[in-house]
């Protein structure tokens, strides 16, 4: 979904404008390369290099042949095409074949702690357990379930929503938004992502979050651009319906116009924020959205 508003341009110098539309463009497309090489829960462009040791390091000289096979073989061949399966896709078909197999040892707990690390949540692993209990038998999961309960102890539902989240995003959130924190209402962040050529900030929002009605101040020129990247929010112009921001919404802002942006309640929420050239630029901070103009949404 693309929102186009309208937006006070310069028609000048044409080529640089040009430039650092293909600049934005090119960055967002390395960046997404790279993210997915280094993200368990994608699939990557090329096969991954996983290194194992353990088979080596327990059997090496009693069984070097066994070593090999899971060291070199198993993880360093088939663990590795991460371009064909994600880490994440395989450490649930492997949680799920222990299991099922009977195999509530070690193993299972090396296999839970990976899949915890490789962006299995505390949800999913509940959901996944309870869905092979049906199908494996009950005394198995039982037994899985209590290894879980330790491998997520330290979890919850809201740190799984934001683990969910950050698995969608390609931009890091950055830190707590504090210098600016009196102008919104709940948790920002702030990650700057270029900072020549085109600056260009990625700003989340955690659920019902929002920032104060607020105008972007210039005598020609000026105003911003947002890019929804993850979850979902919402923009809205004084005196206009709100738009609903999702990845690949492109927002225009015209300079001079009052209005707010942030999350949806129930999604926590990503855009990129472009400052647009002027004269005589500011930001003048208003008054906070209330809860009645947010919840009306």
């Amino acid at each position: 979904m693309f929102v186009s508003l309208r937006m006070k341009t310069s028609t000048h110098q044409p080529l640089s404008i040009m430039a650092k539309l293909f600049a934005i463009i090119s960055f967002l497309l390395i960046s997404n390369m790279a993210y997915s090489q280094n993200n368990p829960t994608k699939l990557t462009t090329a096969p991954s290099e996983i290194k194992q040791t353990a088979g080596h390091d327990a059997l090496g000289d009693f069984a070097p042949k066994f070593a090999e096979l899971n060291d070199d073989v198993l993880f360093g061949q088939v663990w590795s095409r991460t371009d064909k399966l994600s880490l994440r896709d395989r450490s649930i078909v492997t949680v799920t074949a222990l299991v099922s197999s009977g195999i509530i040892d070690s193993s299972l707990t090396y296999h839970l702690t990976e899949a915890k690390k490789n962006g299995v949540t505390r949800t999913e692993i509940a959901e996944i357990l309870t869905q092979v209990a049906l199908y494996a038998g009950w005394p198995k999961a039982w037994g899985a379930f209590r290894q879980a309960l330790e491998v997520w102890k330290d979890s919850s539902e809201a740190a799984d929503a934001r683990q969910k989240f950050e698995q969608e995003l390609i931009f890091p959130i950055g830190r707590p938004n504090d210098a600016y924190a009196k102008y919104f209402i709940g948790q920002s962040y702030l990650a700057p992502i270029s900072t020549a050529q085109v600056k260009f900030v990625n700003v989340t929002f955690e659920p019902g979050c929002r920032n104060n009605w607020h105008i972007h101040r210039a005598t020609s020129g000026g105003g911003q651009m947002l890019v929804g990247v993850a979850g979902r929010g919402w923009y809205c112009e004084e005196g206009k319906p709100a738009v609903e921001i999702l990845p690949g919404t492109v927002i225009h802002i015209p300079a001079n116009v009052k209005h707010w942006h942030g999350a949806a309640k129930d999604s926590w929420f990503s855009h990129l924020a472009f400052e647009l050239d002027g004269e005589n630029t500011s930001n003048e901070w208003l008054s906070p959205v209330t809860d009645e103009e947010y919840l009306a949404l």
